[in-house]
């Protein structure tokens, strides 16, 4: 998953970013409040964390002006201690949930994993393939009752073409997606946890294909 943070404390946009990291999100960051607009409105986020106090534009306004644009991807905003109103107004504005400075870096992922299994609009919490199951909130995959272990980037990597299954993913489009702007490198690393991904996926619930030339599809072996 692919998350935007919309923070100007260079410090505890740091902070968040590598705790986020480590938990298998895809961060991109932005310092100010036209930036975070302009991300949110042309990449393809899961989720948006962002604060009130911003330069260039608030968090509201930022708010505002992506549901006004017609998005629905889940807002989970930063607001002020004991805000009240700024709680009224993020939920005025179009955000999902809210948590109040200061806060407890667990409560913060609690909430935001909260927020991806109530999935937005569009976006569902549990995608499936044949007998495989994706739980994109715990981060957990299961063929049948038995748990199949994925390190982050490799469930990240399986998420992706799980959301368009039987179709063509190009490898910049796994890129895109599953790892964030400050990536320069291959893009032949997808290749490396393509290879992965089959010797770990049991035979029988799904299959990744390769296209040659076009990129991996994700087949369901059967209904």
């Amino acid at each position: 998953m692919r998350l935007l943070l919309v923070e100007d404390d260079e410090r505890l946009s740091t902070t968040l970013t590598h705790g986020l990291r480590a938990e298998g999100y895809a961060v991109d960051v932005a310092h100010d409040g036209r930036e975070g607009l302009s991300l949110a409105l042309t990449q393809p986020y899961t989720a948006v964390v962002l604060d009130i106090m911003l330069p260039g534009l608030n968090g509201f306004a930022v708010c505002e002006r992506l549901r006004r644009s017609g998005s629905s991807v889940p807002i989970l905003m930063l607001t002020a201690k004991n805000g009240e109103y700024d709680e009224a107004e993020a939920l005025d504005t179009g955000a999902d949930d809210y948590i109040c400075k200061p806060f407890s870096y667990v409560v913060l992922v609690a909430r935001l994993r909260a927020l991806l299994r109530r999935g937005g609009a569009t976006r569902p919490s549990v995608l499936t393939a044949g007998d495989l199951r994706l739980d994109l909130a715990a981060r957990r995959c299961r063929h049948g009752a038995a748990e199949i272990r994925l390190t982050a980037k490799e469930f990240a990597v399986l998420e992706c073409l799980a959301r368009r299954p039987d179709e063509v993913v190009a490898k910049i489009d796994i890129i895109d997606e599953v790892w964030d702007q400050a990536f320069d490198g291959d893009v032949n690393i997808v290749e490396v946890y393509i290879r992965t991904l089959r010797r770990k996926l049991p035979s029988g619930p799904a299959t990744i294909q390769t296209v040659r030339g076009a990129g991996y599809r994700l087949v369901s072996t059967h209904g």
